[in-house]
């Protein structure tokens, strides 16, 4: 559980979040693949649980680790919020997809990042990967290489439930 808890903090400072803010982040719990947490960034709560694949392929030059992670910010009024660092950077002006299931969603990429493309999509995919069993996504680095990452959903409906109850 503190390796989680070590991830999340840099995961968080990665992403630019402040050194305070990654200091408050607390562990809700591990939930078999998934893990669950809360912070407060000094306008309200926010909770995240995250996960990271247990597959890429190929695995990309210049590597690091990857995670998802579905985000609550009460402050914002946001729920449900998907979001992908992909561990490589992917292709200028490309896409990526994520599928769950039979359901395939289109991500926007930025860099090494990706977000639905549609938003309003975040309750629907929340709801797929808690009913799912893997989640897979698809993306072209930037070298051009067509990468596949492909994340186990064991956990992901206990650790939703975890993010939901605290914020």
């Amino acid at each position: 559980m503190i390796k989680r808890f070590v991830v999340a903090i840099v995961v968080l400072c990665t992403l630019g979040v402040s050194a305070t803010f990654a200091q408050s982040v607390q562990v809700l719990g591990d939930f078999r693949d998934w893990s669950a947490f809360t912070a407060n960034d000094g306008s309200g709560p926010i909770c995240f649980a995250m996960s990271k694949p247990k597959t890429v392929e190929p695995s990309p030059d210049g590597y690091t680790q990857a995670y998802v992670y579905m985000t609550h910010r009460t402050s914002e009024g946001t729920r449900s919020e998907f979001n992908l660092i992909a561990g490589f950077e992917f292709a200028p002006d490309s896409a990526a997809t994520a599928k769950i299931g039979g359901n395939v969603y289109d991500l926007y990429v930025n860099a090494d990042a990706a977000w639905l493309a549609d938003p309003s999509e975040g309750r629907t995919f929340a709801g797929n990967l808690r009913s799912g069993s893997r989640l897979v996504i698809e993306g072209t680095s930037a070298l051009g290489i067509r990468i596949t990452q492909t994340y186990s959903l064991s956990g992901a409906t206990a650790a939703s439930r975890s993010i939901d109850a605290a914020c």
